[in-house]
C-alpha cells in the first residue's frame, strides 16, 4: 500500500472546500471536495462530487484511511511527477491524463523514468528539427522527450567516459519498439559516423529486418515485438558512431505453429505470400497465406493501414544495404517457404493414432525437400519415427499421431530460431567495425510484465526478467537518493522500500522453479503435472507462491507487480525444445551450404547472444555477488540459455548508467488519445513507476534551489528579511517562521528539500497572501472609485447650486432692478403731472391776478412786469428768505475770520505768488509768439516764391495745350481713314469666308463620305484582327507567362540546390585536406621517407573550376600522392566522388545555360510574333515607310557632312586665333560666319518645303502607276494605308486638295527638271541642310543633355528629402538620448560623403592640373623654339641651352593602374598579400585594397598578353585565400574580410572585363583599365564559387557565436523590470551539468553591432551585410521559436510581454542600422506572433477568431502546441480549455500547412552576389609602405 499523507500530518485544521481523491471502480479514483469540516472522531466525510451529488465517504475505525489530498491546480500538469507536492497514486494519474488528453503530452517525468503514453497515432515531434532543437539541451531544460533523454546518455557519455544503457520497456503495444528505434536515430543523428561507412544507416536498416522477422500482431499491438533485444552503438574517442552489436532474448518460437484468435504468425510469412507472384518465387510454390496452416489460425489475415508486399521490398532493401548476399537473401526465403509446406503436411493415422505416415506423392512434403535440398525418402521417413538407443542395441520406433505433430512443429521452431539467429549473426557482422571501440550506449528493448487468462512458460521468462530489472531499477533510484541527499549534506536515513529479492531466490535459486523444472525434463518420464507437484511440496511455505485452489496444475507467483497465475501444461516440452537428432541430421546433410551451416553445432557460442565473439568483451562486475548455480550438471534447456543471457544482461547494464523509459498503453482498442485509468494504472504499478513515487515521497520529494525559492515566496517575506543580501539566509528564516516542525524540511548546500506536501502548504500561504493582497487592492481601488464617484457628484452638485443660486439671484436684482425703474418712472410722472397741475393752477393765479387787481390790463395801458407782486408772491419770498437766514445762521465765526486782517494778509501772500508766476508765464508766451512771428514770416516768402513758380507753369502748359490740340485733330483723321480701310476689310473678308464656307462645306461633305468609308474599312479590319488574336494571344501570353514563371521558380530551385552543392563540396574538400593533414602527420610519426611539402600540388585549389583544373599537370602528382599516402582504394573513392562532383557541376552549368536558352527563345518567340503582327499592319503603310527611311537616310549623310564641315571650320577658326593671336579678328570672323548661317537657314526652310512637295508629287505619281497596276487583284477585304491613324479635318482638307493638284499635273511632270533647275536646286539646298541638321542636332543634343542633368539633380534632391523624412520621423520615434546618436551617425555620414566628394573633386583638379602642366610644358617649348629661332646665339651656348630644354621637355609617367611583378616574386606576393596580411593592416586605407591590387597585377600580365602569368596568380590567389580561410575556421573578421575582397575581385574582373552590360556606370578613365586580352570568364565563375563558401563559413562562424545566446537573451532575459519569469513549482534540472552561462539581450545586440561594425569597415557590399543578417534574424527567429514550442516553463503570459519587448529591441536596431530592406524583421514575424499569442485572451470563439487571423505565420501545429503548452504562473490566471483548443483546430482545417513542428534553424536562404561597381579608379589607388610590396613596379 502506497503511503498516504493524512490530515493531521498538513494541517489540523480541515475546513470546508478541501479537494480530495476517493476510489471509483470506473475511473479508479475520483475528485471531491468537503462540504463540512472534519474533526477528529467522525466517522465519516460529507463531500461534493464534480457532478454537484452529495457522498459520505466512511472513515471505520475513524482516524485511519483518510482520503488523498488533491494537489492545487497550479501544479496539475506538471512536466516531472515528483514536482508534485503530493505524491500518491490518484495524483500521477491524474497528471498523466491532464497532459495526455488535453494537453496532448505524451511524454512526462517521473524522476528518472520517462513515461511514454502510446497515442496510437503519428505525431510531427520526431522529424530532424526537433533532433537538432534537443541537441546539447540539459535533460530538464526542454519539454519531456525521448530525445532528452537520448541526449543525457550522449552527454553523460561524453562528459563522464562512461558506458550507458537506456532500458526500454512496457506491455505489448505500449510502444517500446518505436520509443527505441527513436532512440537510435537520435543518436545516429547526433553521432553521425565519421567514416564513408554510413554506419548510422546500417543500425537503423536493422530495424525493418528485426521487425519482419521478429514481429507479429497481436490482440494488443499490431506490430509486438516476441523477442528481446539489447544493442551496442559503439562511439570512438571523437564519440562518432563507429559500430553496432545486437543480443536477442528469448524469440517467441511457439508463434510459428500456433496463432491465438485476431493475431498473426510473423510478419516475414504474410509478406512473402503477398510477393509470391514476382517471377523470382514462383519457385517456392507459395499462394495466399490463408491457404498455409502456420498462418491462417488466427482467423485475420491482413493489418489495417499496412501493405505486406510495400514492406518486404522495405525488407529486401535493408538486406541489401546490411550487405547480405542476393543468394542468401533467396535461401532465406526458401527456408520460410519451406517452413510454411512443412505446417501443410497431411499425416496419415493408423491404428487410432498409434502409427502414422506421410504420404511419398504429398506436393507439400516435396516442396519442403526440394527447398531445403534434403532427402525425401529419409525426411518423409524421420518424420513419423523415431530412434532409440539403449546399452544393448538400437531400434525404429513408430510415434503417434500426437508425437509425429509435436515433432513436426519442434521442427519447425528449430528450423526458424536457427534463422533468427543466423540473420541477426550476419547483422552483427555487417554493423561490426575494426576500429577500437572508445565506450556505447545501449538499447535495451525488452518485454514488459506481462499476465493472460492463460500464462505459459513464456510469460513466465518475461516477468522472470522484470523482477531482475525491477531489481535493478530500485536499487538504481535508491542509489541517486541517496547521492543527491549526501552530496546535499542532508542527514540520510534508510527508506523502506519493496526489495523483491525473495521472488527471484523463488525463482533462480537452488531448487528453485527453474531449477525443478529441470531436473523435471532430465526424467524419462517426467511430466507437467509432477512438476507442479513438487513445486507444492518444496515452496508452498513460501510468501511470493500460493496454489490455487481449484487446480492441481498451475502455480501462483506473487510478483512485483501483481500475482499470476501459470498453467504447467507445456511448461516441460518448450523448456526442452526438443528435436530429434535423426531430422537434424537430415538437415546437416543438407545440398544448401546455408541451410547446413544453421544446425552446425558451437560449442563456444551462446544460442541467445550470436555475435558475441564479435563485439569486445567488456570487463564488466555486478555490484552484488554473483548468484551461484545448483550442483548439477545441467543441459542446454531453454529456461537455463534464459538464465545465463538474463545474467549477462544485468552485469552489462550494472557496468553502465541506466536510463529509464517505461512505455504505457493507454486503451485496448488502439483508439488515439484515449485514456483508461484502469489500464494506464495497472501498468504504473507494473513498470515501477509508482515505486518510484514511493521511494521519492518516503524523503524529501520536493526540492527548491535558493534562487528559485525566494523569487517564488518572497512575498511571503517581510521587508526587513528581504533587505539582506545572503538569500540563503534569508530563505532559511522564512522557513522557520512559516513551519514549525523541522523535520518537514531540510536546508541542503544548493537546495532546500521538503517532506510532501509542505510545497502545497507554502502555495496555499502564498495563494491567502495573494488572495488578501488582492482583497485589499481591490478594497483600495473600489474606496477610490466610489471617493472619486462621489466628488464628481459632489462638485457636480455644487455646480447646480451654484448656477441655481446664480439664476435666483439674477432674477432678484432683476426684479428689484425693475422695481426701482417702475418707483423713478412713477416718480417723474408723479412729479411731471403735479408740475403740470402746478402750473396750469399758477397761470391760472396769475390771470385771476391781473385780471383782478389791475382793470387797466385788459385795456392795455400797463405792462405786465410793472405789474405789483401778488401777496402769494409775497409770501414766498418772505419764506425763501427765512430759510437763507436760517442757513447763515450757523456760521458767525467764518464770517468774522473773512473779516480779519490776518486773514487779509494770508491772501495778499498768495495773490503775490500767483501774479509772479503770471507774469512768468505771460514773458515765455512773448518770445514763443516771437519765434512764431518769424517763422511765419519766412513761410511767407516762400509762398509767394511758390506762387510764382506756379503761374509760370501754367504759362507753359496754356502754350504746350494749344499744340495738343492740333495733333489731335490729325489724330482723329487717321483714326477715320483707319475705320474706312477696316470697314472695306470686313466686307471683303465676308466675302471671302462665304466661297470658304461654301467650299468647306463641300469638303466635309467628301470628307464625312471618306470617314464612313474608313470606318467600315476599320471595323472589318478589327474584326478580322480581333478573331486571330482572340485565339492565339491569349494562349500564347497565358502559356509565355506560365513558363516565365516556372522557370524563374526553377532557376531559384536550381540556385539553391547549387549553392548546396557548393557547400557539400566545400565540407568534402575540408574533410580530404583532414584526411591529407591526419596521414602527413602519421608519415612524418613514423620512419621512412617523406615527402617534401614544397612538391605537393593543389588539387584542391583548382577543384571547383573542371575547365582550368583538369589541364593541370599537379592534378596527376596530387592523385598520385595521394595513392601513394592513403591507399589506392581511398584514393579512388575520393577522385571518383571528386570526379562525380565536377560532372554534376559541369551538368549543372549546361542546364542552367539550356535554361537560359530556352528563355531567350522563348523571348524571342514572343517578339517574333509581335513583329510578325506588326508587320501585317507595316505592309499596307509600306510606301510612307519607304519614303521616310529615303529621307532619313539622307538626311543623315548631309548630317555627316555637316559634321565635318563645321569640325573644318572649326579647326580654321582655331588655326586663325592662333596664327594671329588676335580676339577681334576672330569674333569678327564668326559673327560673319552666324550672319551666313542665318541666311542660309532661311533660304534652307524654303528650298526644304519645296523639295518635300517635289518629292510628295514625284512618289505619289510612281505609287498612283502602281497601283493602277495591281487594283484588280487587291481583294475588297484589304485595308487601306494610314487607315487607323487619327487625321486632323484641316490637314486632311489640306492634302486632299494637294492631292487633287498633284493628280492634275502628276501627268506630265517632266516640266519641273527642264534645264536641270531641279538637280542644281536640290544640290544646294543640300549643303544648306547639312548645316541646318547639323545646328539642330546640336542644339537637341545639348538640351537634351541639360535635361537629363536636371532630371538627374531633381532626382537626387528627391531621394535625399526623402531619405531625410525617413531619418526624421525614425528619430522622431526614439528616445532623446538615440535621437542624438542618431543625429551623430547622420551627421558623420554626411561629412564622409561630402568628404569623398570633396576628395573625387580634388583628384578630378589634380587631372587637370596635369594636363594643364602638360600644356604649359608644350607652349613652353614652342616659346622657346620661337625665341631660339630669332635670337642668333653661338653655337656653344644654343648646345647647351637645347641640353636644358631636353631637361625641361621630359615628361612625367603617367600612372596607368598596372602593378609589374616579376615572376618569383608571386609567392612573396601572395604571402604578403593574402596569408600573412591583418586586416588591421589596411583598416585606415581604401576598402578591398588587396582586390584592386591584385587586379592591377592581372591587368599587367592581360597587358603583356602572359596568360600563364594571369593562370599562375589567379590560381595562387584562390589557393592562398582557401589556405587563410582554414587557418582562421573560426574567425569571423578575417572570414568577412576575405569575402569582401573576393566579391571586389570579382566585382573587378566583371567591370573592366569589356562586357557592356558591366560598363554601364564606367567612367572614360576606367573605360581605358579594362582586359585587352583575356576572357575570365570561368575564373569569375571559380570566385563565385569561392564567395559562396566564404559566405556560408562566415555565416556558420555567427551562428556559433550567436547560437548559445538566443534562448537566455530572447526567452529568458528580463529586460523589463518587475515582470520576473517565475519558473513552475517543481521544476528543476536533471542533468548533472551546472554552470551553464546566461546572456543578456545587451550582450546579443553588441555582438551584432560588432558583427555590422566589421562587415561595413572592411568595404563589404550592402546587399551582402543585408542577407547576413536576414539569415541571423531567420536563425534567431527559429530557435528562440523551437525552443518555445519545447517549453512549457516559459509559454505564459508574463513570457510573451517580455518575449514582445526583446523583440522590439531587435526591430530598433534594424532601424539604427538602415536594414529595414534586409527583410530581416519579417523573419522574426513567426516569434512575434508567438509573442502575441501566449498574451491574447484565450476564452471566447471571438477570441479564438482573432487568434486565426492574427497568427498567420504560425502553422496550425504550433498555434495548438502553444495553446497546449500555456501554463498560468498563478492561480489568477486560467488555463485554455480543451473546448477552445477545439474550435482554433475546426477554423483552421482549411489551412494547407505544412506538418512540420519546428523551424528548420539550419535553412540557408540562397546568397545573391550582386554587381556592385566601384567608382575608384586604379590610377588613384595608393600603396602603404607597412604591405612591404617594393618588388611591384607602377606602370
Amino acid at each position: 500500500m502506497l503511503y498516504r499523507e493524512k490530515y493531521t500530518e498538513i494541517c489540523p485544521d480541515f475546513h470546508l472546500y478541501t479537494r480530495v481523491w476517493i476510489p471509483d471502480p470506473d475511473e479508479v479514483w475520483r475528485s471531491a471536495e468537503i462540504i463540512k469540516d472534519y474533526k477528529e472522531g467522525d466517522k465519516s466525510l460529507q463531500l461534493k462530487l464534480e457532478d454537484e451529488t452529495l457522498y459520505e465517504y466512511p472513515i471505520d475505525p475513524p482516524g485511519s484511511e483518510l482520503p488523498f489530498l488533491r494537489n492545487p491546480d497550479i501544479l496539475v500538469g506538471q512536466n516531472d511527477l515528483t514536482g508534485l507536492s503530493y505524491l500518491h497514486e490518484p495524483a500521477v494519474l491524474h497528471n498523466l491524463k491532464v497532459r495526455f488528453l488535453e494537453s496532448n503530452h505524451i511524454y512526462t517525468y517521473c524522476g528518472i523514468v520517462l513515461v511514454a503514453i502510446n497515442p496510437f497515432e503519428q505525431l510531427p515531434i520526431y522529424g530532424q528539427d526537433v533532433i537538432y532543437a534537443y541537441s546539447g539541451q540539459n535533460m530538464g531544460d526542454m519539454d519531456p522527450h525521448i530525445f532528452a533523454v537520448a541526449e543525457e546518455a550522449y552527454r553523460q557519455m561524453a562528459r563522464d567516459e562512461k558506458n550507458q544503457s537506456i532500458i526500454v520497456s512496457g506491455e505489448s503495444g505500449a510502444g517500446k519498439t518505436v520509443s527505441a528505434k527513436y532512440a537510435m536515430r537520435f543518436f545516429a543523428t547526433v553521432g553521425g559516423s565519421a567514416s564513408e561507412t554510413n554506419i548510422e544507416a546500417k543500425v537503423l536498416a536493422s530495424s525493418p529486418i528485426m521487425e519482419a522477422f521478429g514481429n507479429a500482431k497481436t490482440t494488443r499491438n499490431d506490430n509486438s515485438s516476441r523477442f528481446g533485444k539489447y544493442i551496442q552503438i559503439g562511439f570512438d574517442k571523437r564519440y562518432h558512431i563507429i559500430g553496432a552489436n545486437m543480443r536477442t532474448y528469448l524469440l517467441e518460437k511457439s508463434r510459428v505453429v500456433f496463432q491465438a484468435e485476431d493475431e498473426r504468425n510473423y510478419h516475414i510469412f504474410y509478406q512473402l505470400c503477398a510477393s509470391s507472384s514476382l517471377p523470382e518465387f514462383k519457385d517456392l510454390g507459395l499462394t495466399c497465406a490463408e491457404d498455409f496452416f502456420y498462418t491462417s489460425q488466427g482467423g485475420d489475415m491482413s493489418i489495417d493501414g499496412v501493405d505486406d508486399a510495400d514492406d518486404f521490398e522495405k525488407t529486401r532493401h535493408a538486406f541489401t544495404l546490411l550487405g547480405v548476399k542476393e543468394s542468401h537473401q533467396m535461401t532465406i526465403f526458401r527456408i520460410i517457404a519451406a517452413i510454411l509446406h512443412l505446417g501443410n503436411l497431411k499425416i496419415q493415422g493408423e491404428r487410432d493414432g498409434e502409427v502414422c505416415s506421410v504420404s511419398s506423392e504429398d506436393e507439400h512434403l516435396s516442396s519442403f525437400c526440394s527447398l531445403l535440398g534434403v532427402e525425401h525418402s529419409q525426411m518423409q521417413h524421420w518424420l513419423c519415427h523415431r530412434k532409440l538407443v539403449t546399452t544393448a542395441e538400437t531400434y525404429v520406433k513408430s510415434m503417434s499421431l500426437h508425437q509425429v505433430v509435436n515433432a513436426r512443429n519442434a521442427l519447425a521452431k528449430l528450423i526458424y530460431a536457427q534463422l533468427f539467429n543466423w540473420i541477426v549473426q550476419h547483422v552483427n557482422q555487417a554493423l561490426h567495425t575494426t576500429v577500437k571501440q572508445h565506450s556505447f550506449i545501449g538499447v535495451l528493448d525488452i518485454y514488459g510484465f506481462e499476465t493472460f487468462e492463460v500464462n505459459s512458460f513464456e510469460q513466465f521468462c518475461i516477468n522472470y526478467a522484470n523482477e531482475k530489472l525491477q531489481q535493478q531499477f530500485n536499487s538504481h533510484v535508491f542509489k541517486l537518493e541517496q547521492e543527491e541527499y549526501m552530496k546535499e549534506e542532508i542527514p540520510w536515513t534508510l527508506i523502506d522500500f519493496y526489495d523483491n529479492q525473495p521472488c527471484i531466490d523463488l525463482i533462480e535459486a537452488k531448487l528453485g522453479i527453474l531449477d525443478l523444472l529441470d531436473e523435471e525434463c532430465k526424467m524419462p518420464k517426467g511430466t507437467d503435472q509432477n512438476w507442479a507437484q513438487k513445486l507444492y511440496d518444496r515452496h508452498s511455505a513460501s510468501q511470493h507462491f500460493q496454489k490455487p485452489r481449484m487446480s492441481n496444475t498451475s502455480f501462483i507467483v506473487l510478483h512485483f507487480a501483481d500475482k499470476v497465475e501459470y498453467q504447467s501444461e507445456g511448461f516441460l516440452e518448450k523448456n526442452r525444445d526438443t528435436v530429434y537428432e535423426e531430422q537434424i541430421n537430415i538437415l546437416k546433410a543438407s545440398q544448401y551450404q546455408m541451410v547446413a551451416d544453421l544446425f552446425q553445432e558451437d560449442k563456444d557460442a551462446v544460442p541467445a547472444t550470436p555475435g558475441a565473439k564479435r563485439t569486445p568483451r567488456i570487463n564488466v562486475r555486478s555490484a552484488k555477488p554473483a548468484f551461484k548455480a545448483a550442483n548439477k550438471e545441467h543441459r542446454k534447456t531453454v529456461g537455463h540459455q534464459f538464465r545465463n543471457s538474463l545474467q549477462l544482461l544485468m552485469e552489462t547494464l550494472n557496468a553502465t548508467s541506466p536510463h529509464y523509459v517505461r512505455c504505457i498503453k493507454p486503451n485496448d482498442e488502439k483508439i488515439p488519445f484515449k485514456f483508461d485509468p484502469k489500464r494506464a494504472v495497472q501498468q504504473l504499478r507494473a513498470c515501477g513507476v509508482l515505486e518510484t513515487i514511493r521511494i521519492s515521497a518516503a524523503g524529501f520529494p520536493s526540492r527548491w534551489s535558493y534562487p528559485d525559492f525566494f523569487n517564488r515566496y518572497s512575498v511571503l517575506m517581510n521587508k526587513r528579511d528581504l533587505s539582506k543580501s545572503d538569500t540563503k539566509q534569508i530563505c532559511q528564516t522564512l522557513l522557520k517562521d512559516l513551519i514549525k516542525d523541522p523535520d518537514k524540511f531540510q536546508f541542503g548546500r544548493t537546495k532546500i528539500f521538503f517532506r510532501a506536501g509542505q510545497v502545497a502548504y507554502l502555495e496555499k500561504l502564498r495563494a491567502d497572501k495573494f488572495r488578501a493582497a488582492t482583497i485589499m487592492i481591490q478594497k483600495t481601488v473600489r474606496g477610490w472609485l466610489q471617493r472619486a464617484r462621489y466628488q464628481r457628484l459632489r462638485r457636480a452638485t455644487l455646480a447646480l447650486q451654484r448656477h441655481t443660486r446664480g439664476h435666483l439671484a439674477r432674477r432678484l436684482f432683476q426684479h428689484l432692478r425693475r422695481t426701482r425703474a417702475a418707483i423713478i418712472l412713477q416718480k417723474q410722472y408723479r412729479m411731471l403731472r403735479m408740475r403740470r397741475a402746478f402750473l396750469r393752477v399758477r397761470s391760472a393765479t396769475l390771470t385771476i391776478q391781473i385780471t383782478s387787481f389791475h382793470p387797466c390790463h385788459g385795456q392795455g395801458h400797463l405792462p405786465l412786469c410793472h405789474v405789483a407782486p401778488s401777496p402769494v408772491q409775497f409770501g414766498l419770498r418772505h419764506f425763501q428768505g427765512s430759510r437763507d437766514s436760517q442757513r447763515f445762521s450757523g456760521k458767525p465765526a467764518l464770517r468774522i475770520e473773512a473779516r480779519s486782517a490776518q486773514h487779509l494778509k494770508k491772501l495778499n501772500i498768495g495773490m503775490e505768488n500767483k501774479v509772479v508766476q503770471l507774469q512768468r508765464k505771460v514773458d515765455e508766451q512773448n518770445k514763443e509768439n516771437k519765434l512764431l512771428n518769424e517763422q511765419l514770416s519766412m513761410l511767407t516768402s516762400a509762398h509767394s516764391s511758390e506762387v510764382e513758380k506756379l503761374k509760370k507753369e501754367l504759362q507753359q502748359y496754356q502754350q504746350t495745350q494749344q499744340g495738343d490740340g492740333k495733333q489731335l485733330l490729325s489724330l482723329q483723321e487717321e483714326m477715320e481713314q483707319l475705320r474706312m480701310e477696316l470697314e472695306r476689310a470686313h466686307s471683303e473678308r465676308e466675302v471671302l469666308e462665304d466661297s470658304h464656307g461654301k467650299e468647306r462645306d463641300l469638303l466635309r461633305k467628301r470628307i464625312c463620305d471618306l470617314e464612313e468609308e474608313n470606318a467600315l474599312l476599320k471595323q472589318e479590319k478589327e474584326e478580322l484582327n480581333s478573331r486571330i488574336l482572340c485565339q492565339s494571344e491569349d494562349e500564347f501570353a497565358r502559356n509565355t507567362v506560365e513558363e516565365n514563371m516556372q522557370m524563374k521558380k526553377e532557376l531559384e530551385e536550381e540556385r539553391s540546390r547549387y549553392q548546396n552543392l557548393v557547400k557539400e563540396y566545400a565540407s568534402l574538400e575540408q574533410r580530404y585536406d583532414n584526411l591529407r593533414d591526419e596521414i602527413t602527420i602519421f608519415k612524418q610519426q613514423t620512419p621512412g621517407h617523406r615527402r617534401n611539402p614544397s612538391n605537393q600540388s593543389s588539387l584542391e585549389s583548382d577543384s571547383n573550376n573542371p575547365s582550368i583544373c583538369t589541364s593541370e599537370i599537379g592534378d596527376t602528382e596530387d592523385v598520385i600522392q595521394q595513392v601513394e599516402e592513403i591507399g589506392m582504394e581511398k584514393a579512388a573513392m575520393d577522385m571518383t566522388l571528386f570526379l562525380k562532383l565536377q560532372k554534376r557541376v559541369r551538368e549543372l552549368e549546361l542546364e542552367r545555360k539550356k535554361l537560359q536558352a530556352q528563355l531567350e527563345k522563348k523571348e524571342q518567340e514572343s517578339k517574333k510574333s509581335q513583329v510578325n503582327e506588326i508587320k501585317t499592319e507595316v505592309t499596307s503603310e509600306h510606301e510612307d515607310f519607304a519614303y521616310n527611311s529615303l529621307k532619313r537616310q539622307e538626311l543623315e549623310s548631309e548630317n555627316k557632312k555637316l559634321k565635318n564641315d563645321l569640325n573644318e571650320l572649326r579647326k580654321a577658326i582655331a588655326d586663325h586665333a592662333t596664327q594671329n593671336n588676335s580676339s577681334n579678328d576672330v569674333q569678327d570672323g564668326y559673327n560673319l560666319l552666324l550672319n551666313q548661317l542665318k541666311l542660309a537657314n532661311e533660304e534652307l526652310e524654303v528650298r526644304k518645303e519645296e523639295v518635300l512637295i517635289l518629292r510628295s508629287q514625284i512618289m505619289k505619281a510612281a505609287q498612283q502607276k502602281e497601283t493602277g497596276k495591281n487594283m484588280e487583284s487587291i481583294s475588297p477585304n484589304a485595308s487601306w494605308p494610314n487607315s487607323d491613324r487619327h487625321v486632323d479635318q484641316e490637314d486632311a482638307i489640306e492634302a486632299y486638295q494637294g492631292m487633287c493638284e498633284t493628280n492634275r499635273k502628276t501627268e506630265d511632270w517632266g516640266y519641273l527638271n527642264e534645264d536641270g533647275e531641279l538637280g542644281l536646286a536640290y544640290q544646294g539646298l543640300k549643303q544648306v541642310a547639312r548645316l541646318l541638321e547639323a545646328q539642330l542636332q546640336d542644339q537637341r543634343r545639348e538640351h537634351e543633355e541639360e535635361m537629363e542633368a536636371l532630371k538627374n539633380q531633381v532626382d537626387l534632391m528627391q531621394e535625399e528629402l526623402e531619405k531625410q523624412q525617413q531619418a526624421f520621423l525614425q528619430t522622431l520615434q526614439l528616445s532623446p538620448e538615440v535621437q542624438v546618436e542618431f543625429g551623430l551617425q547622420q551627421e558623420i555620414t554626411r561629412l564622409t560623403n561630402e568628404n569623398l566628394d570633396l576628395k573625387e573633386l580634388l583628384e578630378k583638379l589634380e587631372k587637370n592640373e596635369k594636363k594643364l602642366k602638360k600644356q604649359l610644358k608644350i607652349y613652353m617649348k614652342k616659346v622657346q623654339d620661337f625665341e631660339a629661332s630669332q635670337t642668333k646665339v653661338p653655337v656653344e651656348r644654343r648646345s647647351h641651352e637645347r641640353s636644358m630644354q631636353v631637361a625641361v621637355q621630359r615628361k612625367e609617367k603617367d600612372f596607368q593602374g598596372m602593378l609589374e611583378y616579376y615572376k618569383e616574386d608571386e609567392p612573396l606576393l601572395i604571402r604578403n598579400l593574402i596569408t600573412d596580411l591583418k586586416p588591421q593592416a589596411v583598416s585606415a586605407t581604401v576598402p578591398c585594397l588587396p582586390a584592386y591590387i591584385l587586379y592591377m597585377c592581372i591587368r599587367h600580365a592581360d597587358y603583356i598578353n602572359d596568360d600563364q602569368k594571369v593562370h599562375s596568380l589567379l590560381t595562387s590567389t584562390i589557393n592562398g585565400v582557401k589556405k587563410v580561410l582554414k587557418k582562421h575556421q573560426d574567425d569571423f573578421e578575417m572570414t568577412s574580410f576575405w569575402l569582401a575582397n573576393t566579391c571586389r575581385l570579382l566585382h573587378c574582373l566583371k567591370q573592366y572585363s569589356g562586357e557592356e552590360c558591366f560598363m554601364t556606370q564606367n567612367t572614360a578613365k576606367q573605360n581605358e583599365h579594362c582586359l585587352k586580352n583575356f576572357d575570365l570568364t570561368e575564373y569569375r565563375q571559380v570566385l563565385g564559387h569561392l564567395s559562396i563558401q566564404i559566405y556560408q563559413q562566415l555565416i556558420n562562424i555567427a551562428e556559433g557565436i550567436l547560437q548559445p545566446m538566443i534562448v537566455s537573451a530572447v526567452l529568458e532575459n528580463e529586460s523589463i523590470q518587475g515582470l520576473s519569469i517565475v519558473k513552475l513549482v517543481g521544476y528543476r534540472k536533471y542533468s548533472s551539468n551546472a554552470g551553464d552561462s546566461s546572456y543578456s539581450l545587451d550582450e546579443m545586440i553588441r555582438q551584432l553591432n560588432t558583427f555590422h561594425s566589421i562587415m561595413c569597415d572592411q568595404g563589404l557590399d550592402p546587399e551582402i551585410i543585408q542577407q547576413v543578417f536576414k539569415q541571423l534574424f531567420y536563425m534567431i527567429n527559429a530557435i528562440a521559436l523551437n525552443n518555445l514550442l519545447l517549453r512549457k516553463d516559459v509559454c505564459s503570459w508574463s513570457t510573451g510581454m517580455q518575449l514582445r519587448f526583446n523583440i522590439s529591441q531587435l526591430e530598433e536596431w534594424l532601424h539604427g542600422k538602415n536594414l529595414q530592406q534586409s527583410g530581416a524583421a519579417q523573419t522574426l514575424e513567426p516569434l512575434i506572433q508567438a509573442a502575441q499569442l501566449l498574451q491574447l485572451k484565450k476564452k471566447t470563439s471571438e477570441d479564438a477568431e482573432a487568434i486565426c487571423s492574427l497568427c498567420t505565420s504560425l502553422t496550425t501545429q504550433q498555434i495548438v502546441k502553444i495553446l497546449n503548452l500555456y501554463t498560468p504562473v498563478n492561480e489568477f490566471e486560467e488555463r485554455v480549455t480543451v473546448a477552445f483548443i477545439r474550435n482554433i483546430q475546426k477554423q483552421l482545417q482549411e489551412r494547407n500547412d505544412p506538418p512540420q513542428l519546428l523551424l528548420d534553424f539550419k535553412h540557408m536562404f540562397p546568397v545573391l552576389f550582386p554587381f556592385n561597381p566601384s567608382a575608384i579608379t586604379m590610377d588613384s589607388i595608393h600603396l602603404p609602405a607597412s604591405l612591404n610590396l617594393d618588388f611591384l613596379n607602377k606602370v
